[in-house]
């Protein structure tokens, strides 16, 4: 018999059992069923080789094997990492994970939620930082309370803005306790390569290392916090329009790894030497920092643990309660890429 024609009413007549019957046990019915006729099912299914109908299975339950991952760019090794840590989290749990990619589009993050919704996935990640937007915020908000309506659960990698659980980095005292590294290690004059201004993440980390120079009693010159995009070409082209000013700054510090990469790139490309010239920071700790010359002095984040702990708030179906913000803390990796200015 092909495998492909095999219908459930076909299981049922060789287990000799009800459609109903073989329809609560392939389905995965809240009713029950004997163990007896559950395995004269499961035994007729697998020996005709019948393939369950996914869309029947979720009516049957209200809800389906299926647990969403919404990211910005999987590209990025900041959210492949995120995601290894969601993956292995589902699979342990035999779910399937889907994954959406929004290019930092917020009306396709909220379409891609709506999307999963209507799948009636178990539970759903979302990664990446929030905008200063209100509007978008509110608009993915209503998504994600109507998913809980429908009894879905979500979690976010992101700032704590949303009526969902949320693992939140710590961006801000990541980016001072760099900066206090920095200073302790003799530099006075810094460069920022501040990413998007309407981005939270990059704000926060500008923001904290800005506070940090502060109170170390330095300024940090307007014409050097170059804003740009969020990327390796955002991090090259702005480290180009930070060189033409003039920059007198002996250590730049770029708000994520990839444009710190691009910052290299630059110089290099301008006969500039790292950190004879120029130190150069970054943040996140990706892995790809393995591959880089020199070595890059950032600001490591458990990515994949953090993956890891959003799977499992979004999976937590016992809680109940007021949305929980777990803070993660990073670590200052010093590095080849950062010395002492020389006098």
């Amino acid at each position: 018999m092909d495998p492909g024609y095999v219908t459930l009413e076909q299981v049922a007549e060789h287990a000799g059992v009800s459609l109903a019957t073989a329809s609560r046990v392939i389905n995965g019915s809240t009713r029950q069923v004997s163990q007896r006729l559950r395995e004269k099912v499961e035994a007729s299914a697998q020996e005709l080789g019948y393939l369950a109908n996914a869309s029947a299975q979720t009516l049957a339950r209200n809800s389906s094997s299926l647990m969403g991952l919404v990211v910005h760019d999987i590209a990025d090794p900041y959210f492949s990492q995120i995601a290894a840590g969601v993956t292995r989290y589902a699979e342990e749990l035999g779910l399937v994970l889907v994954l959406g990619t929004t290019n930092r589009s917020p009306q396709a993050e909220t379409r891609i939620l709506s999307a999963l919704r209507s799948h009636r996935a178990k539970a759903i990640v979302i990664a990446g930082s929030r905008t200063t937007s209100e509007g978008t915020d509110s608009r993915l908000a209503k998504e994600i309370e109507a998913f809980a309506r429908q009894g879905g659960r979500v979690a976010l990698v992101s700032q704590a803005t949303l009526p969902a659980d949320t693992v939140s980095p710590d961006n801000h005292a990541g980016a001072a306790a760099l900066a206090q590294h920095l200073v302790a290690q003799g530099h006075r004059r810094f460069a920022i390569l501040a990413g998007p201004t309407n981005l939270r993440t990059a704000r926060e980390r500008l923001d904290g290392f800005h506070s940090a120079l502060s109170a170390a009693g330095l300024e940090l010159a307007h014409h050097n916090v170059v804003h740009g995009d969020f990327t390796r070409d955002g991090g090259y082209e702005s480290t180009q329009r930070l060189m033409a000013l003039g920059t007198d700054a002996t250590c730049l510090f770029a708000v994520n790894d990839v444009m710190a990469t691009g910052a290299i790139a630059a110089l290099r490309d301008m006969g500039k030497t790292v950190p004879d010239d120029l130190s150069v920071a970054g943040f996140d700790d990706i892995p790809t920092l393995r591959d880089l010359t020199p070595t890059l002095t950032t600001v490591r984040l458990p990515l994949e643990e953090m993956g890891e702990r959003a799977a499992a708030l979004a999976l937590d179906t016992d809680y109940q309660g007021e949305p929980r913000v777990i803070s993660v803390e990073g670590t200052v990796m010093a590095r080849e890429s950062t010395a002492p200015p020389k006098a």
